[in-house]
């Protein structure tokens, strides 16, 4: 799921991948709006009033809004930026760096809430965009820019573009592959709404107020060592076959010989 890259990743690897990363962004952006009332996974919204500021010639007070858009930014960079770094030491699953930063930033902005009580929103709202910045920036390249799960903008976009699609077979008779897309993003798009379910439920009904977070990064945390528990045990298994292989005939010969002797 993490490790698949290139030419074998398939559809599957990216539906897994995809409703975890999803539910995740759910969960951040429905307790980081709760909590600030602010988007935490994206920045359109910060883009638009950062140009209302400045075009108001108020450059200082959308500041702020420049931040949000940096801290996504820089955390898009950072994550693409280690992966890069450790792409060439093959026994690293490179993306464990990204995902184990992002976990740290969640449980950490969780407990910070219980003792500083939000004197400092506008920095924590900086850390979740930096935390889904990371996110983001990682699912692409693990899908090839296949998924996205932070924001549902694009999502609704590709989706209207492949439904279309489907009434004209003729100029694209690879229906299968259409379908399996679609598939992918529904699979997203329900997955962020549950997630939201999920985070308003346990922020509000359950008071947990932004430790919602630490779900989060439970199941991301959880999801990482699975899949590199999931690794080991195949390529172990593997190993198992191909030692069976090779015993097999180094037997035969040892129950000839000792038959030619007799």
């Amino acid at each position: 799921m993490f490790r698949h890259q290139g030419k074998s990743r398939t559809l599957k690897h990216n539906l897994h991948i995809a409703t975890i990363l999803s539910f995740i962004a759910g969960i951040v952006n429905v307790t980081g709006f709760l909590a600030f009332f602010e988007s935490t996974t994206h920045v359109t919204g910060h883009f638009a009033l950062f140009i209302r500021d400045v075009a108001d010639f108020q450059i200082w007070k959308g500041t702020i809004y420049f931040l949000y858009i940096f801290s996504f930014l820089f955390g898009s960079f950072t994550s693409s930026f280690l992966i890069e770094m450790f792409k060439e030491t093959k026994r690293l699953n490179i993306y464990v760096l990204p995902t184990l930063i992002e976990s740290v930033i969640l449980i950490g902005l969780a407990v910070w809430s219980n003792f500083e009580q939000l004197q400092n929103p506008k920095l924590m709202v900086c850390s979740l965009l930096f935390a889904m910045g990371l996110q983001n920036s990682f699912v692409t390249k693990i899908s090839n820019a296949v998924v996205r799960t932070t924001h549902l903008t694009g999502l609704f976009t590709d989706l209207g573009i492949e439904i279309s699609q489907l009434l004209f077979p003729k100029s694209h008779p690879n229906t299968k592959k259409i379908w399996s897309t679609i598939k992918l993003r529904l699979y997203i798009i329900n997955f962020f709404f549950l997630g939201g379910l999920v985070g308003g439920f346990f922020f509000s009904t359950m008071k947990l107020k932004l430790n919602t977070l630490v779900i989060a990064a439970a199941i991301l945390i959880i999801s990482l060592f699975y899949d590199d528990l999931r690794l080991r045990l195949i390529m172990a298994k593997r190993r198992y076959n191909r030692l069976r292989k090779n015993t097999k005939p180094e037997t035969k010969r040892v129950i000839t010989r000792f038959s030619s002797k007799k």
